[in-house]
This record gives C-alpha cells, structure tokens and sequence, in this order.
C-alpha cells in the first residue's frame, strides 16, 4: 500500500548496523520468559543527504517470535542491505519489493525500510506523520503490565501506572495465571479500560477457562491461542463474549484479510516490525478501516527511534483503542533519543519534525552498542 505522498528517491551509500544493550528498569515477564536487558538493532541509512534511523525489534532469543538479533543481524548484512546497496537511486517505497527476495525476517525488514524512509523525509523536510496520513497530534497512551509474582503484586503495580496516568492497562496472562489475576486487577479498580495478553499461551481445549474472563468486561483478549491457529481463533471467538484481537496471527496484510474473512478476530493488533514494515502496516489499517475493524498499536518495548514512528502510525483514523505507546521512562531509565517520549494526561505526543522527528543521543547510543558493522556500497 503507497503512502499518501511518496518521498524522493535517495542514493543509499552505506547502512550501518549496531547491536545495543539497553537495561531495563524492572524485569518483564509475559508467557514466554523474563527480559531485564532489551537487546536492540538500530540501522542507520546513510545517503548523500544524511541519514536515516530505523530500530529492528527482535529480542536475543527465538521464543516470542521465530525471529532473533543474530539471525536478524546475520540477514541485514549479509542479503538485506547488499540488495538495497545495489540500487544507484532508491525510492523508499520499492525497498519492501526489492527485499521480498528474502522470505520471512520481516522485523529486519522493517527496520532496514524505516531507515530509508526516515533518511528520505528528513532530506524533504516532511514529517513521517504526514507522510502516513496521521490525523492526531496525540495519542492515547497503555501500558502493558508483565506477569507478578502474585495478584497482590500485579495490582499495586497497576496502581502505580494508573497514578502515572496511562489512560488503558494490558495484563500479560498465562495458564495458572489468568483468572485470578484479573479479578483482582478488576475488583481493586472498578471499570477502567483493561484487556489481557495471552502471547499464544493456550489452545482451544482452554475455551472453557478463557470463557470465564467475560464477567470482567474486559476491552479485548489478545491472542489466546497459537499465531497459525486462525481457524481454531474463529471457534474460539464464536464462544465467547469477549472480543477476541489477533496480535502474532497478523504478519501481512493477506493474513489480516484471511483472519477478517474467517471471523478469527474482532479488533486487529499492528505491529510494523511483525508485519515487515510500516507501509505494509498502513495497508493492514487502510484494509480494517474500510471493514469497521478496530485496530490499536502494539508495543515490542522499543526505543525512542521505534516509538517515535509508532506515536505516528497510532495517529491514523481506523486507530480507535489506545495502544502500547507508552512513556520511554516505563521501559528505560536512559534512552538513546534527546527528547524521549513522555506521557502528558495519558498521552504521547506525535513528533512533528523531519523524518520520525527525534534526534539521536549519541552518547547513549555508544554507550548501549555492544556490536557494529557498517556495511558500504
């Protein structure tokens, strides 16, 4: 799907990857395991114009996604970023066809496209919100919440978001861990907008435990059962109440439209770096805005380079839930961006300057590499 404008062509002289390490400033758990540093691939784009920023968000191992940083990292330098060094002028709206040689590693992708785009707009002077479409200057901001030691724990870390002022709270559940914690979560703050993650964690044969959490008035559950399962998501979500959001499921834009078409999903989650880029993220939108579809942006606790061009795709009309965009100080005590994301009466500001508009902190960025190649024409 082309944006509303296309950018200029660039001539691409060199993209350099860098591995980063990035603490985080409390442990988050979710079905598949505990991360307390978040390894990180920033590319950068460097044309005869300047340069272009774009974040890769795989994690270190394999287990959220089949996607992982070395595999990433081994793809981009060695297939990725050759076939786009090839090209004398590039338009960014080709790099998805040109890399479609490759099959899979759509997060490497993404970031590798994000980069060209934003070096593109940054040399136009236009925003990569006007360059989407974005209609918002803000956008609502959620939080989500890993899995606590206990119920007990799970609500006074709630409490302390909801202080914060984050406007919808996700909690990440999983089987032994589902029930109980919502109605807590529930039963300590009365109706305020709340959803669940399950990050595939169950199968069909757990309808009757996921069916429980329809007393709790819950926005949506998201992604209950395995990311290929979409026939099984359809049974599931004709038992019950609750709104079922396809999350790992959604890669392309023809895997939104099969899961709309089997009634697998009522509400759409979209995440650029899942489906390989933000222009095909655009086509999920245009394609769930045009069905009555409700779609929300997730989150893959990115650094403000990532964050920044996903404040704004979240501006986009069919983006009626609030997303993961959440404060950079939820996640990281020192980001790599001057001007990090902040939260103001639970929203997040769409950056209004050239390209993803941020700048990077390049002390922050030295400090957090821990691997770099540069890769030239």
């Amino acid at each position: 799907m082309p944006p509303r404008i296309s950018a200029a062509p660039v001539t691409l002289d060199a993209v350099e990857l860098r591995v980063l390490h990035l603490p985080l400033v409390s442990p988050f758990t979710t079905s598949f395991g505990t991360e307390t540093v978040r390894e990180v691939i920033v590319v950068t784009a460097e044309t005869s114009d300047g340069r272009g920023w774009g974040e890769v968000v795989t994690s270190a191992e394999p287990y959220y996604s089949s996607e992982y940083t070395q595999g990433a990292w081994d793809v981009l330098s060695r297939f990725l970023a050759p076939a786009l060094l090839e090209r004398r002028s590039l338009a960014p709206e080709e790099v998805a066809c040109i890399l479609d040689r490759v099959v899979g590693h759509r997060m490497a992708k993404a970031g590798l496209e994000l980069a060209v785009i934003d070096a593109a707009l940054r040399a136009e002077g236009r925003s990569f919100g006007q360059y989407l479409g974005a209609e918002k200057t803000r956008v609502p901001s959620g939080v989500s919440v890993g899995i606590q030691s206990d119920p007990a724990a799970l609500v006074d870390t709630v409490g302390g978001y909801l202080d914060d002022g984050y406007v919808r709270i996700k909690i990440k559940i999983k089987p032994g861990r589902d029930v109980a914690d919502t109605a807590a979560v529930r039963e300590a703050f009365g109706s305020i907008p709340l959803q669940v993650d399950a990050n595939s964690a169950y199968t069909l044969q757990d309808a009757g435990t996921l069916a429980e959490l329809d007393r709790f008035d819950l926005l949506l559950i998201e992604q209950p059962l395995q990311e290929d399962d979409l026939v099984d998501h359809a049974t599931l979500a004709k038992r019950l109440h609750t709104p079922v959001c396809l999350d790992e499921s959604i890669v392309s834009d023809k895997a939104a439209a099969d899961a709309l078409a089997l009634g697998s999903a009522a509400i759409l989650n979209i995440k650029a770096g899942r489906v390989g880029g933000y222009l095909e993220a655009l086509a999920i939108h245009d394609r769930a805005l045009a069905a009555g579809i409700p779609v929300w942006c997730g989150g893959m606790l990115e650094t403000g380079i990532g964050r920044a061009a996903n404040a704004a795709l979240a501006a986009l009309p069919g983006f009626t839930l609030p997303g993961d965009i959440s404060a950079s100080a939820r996640f990281y005590e020192r980001d790599i961006v001057t001007e990090p994301a902040v939260l103001e009466d639970g929203h997040v500001r769409v950056p209004t300057g050239d390209g993803i508009g941020v700048e990077i902190d390049q002390a922050a960025l030295e400090a957090f590499t821990v691997q770099r190649e540069r890769i030239a024409r």
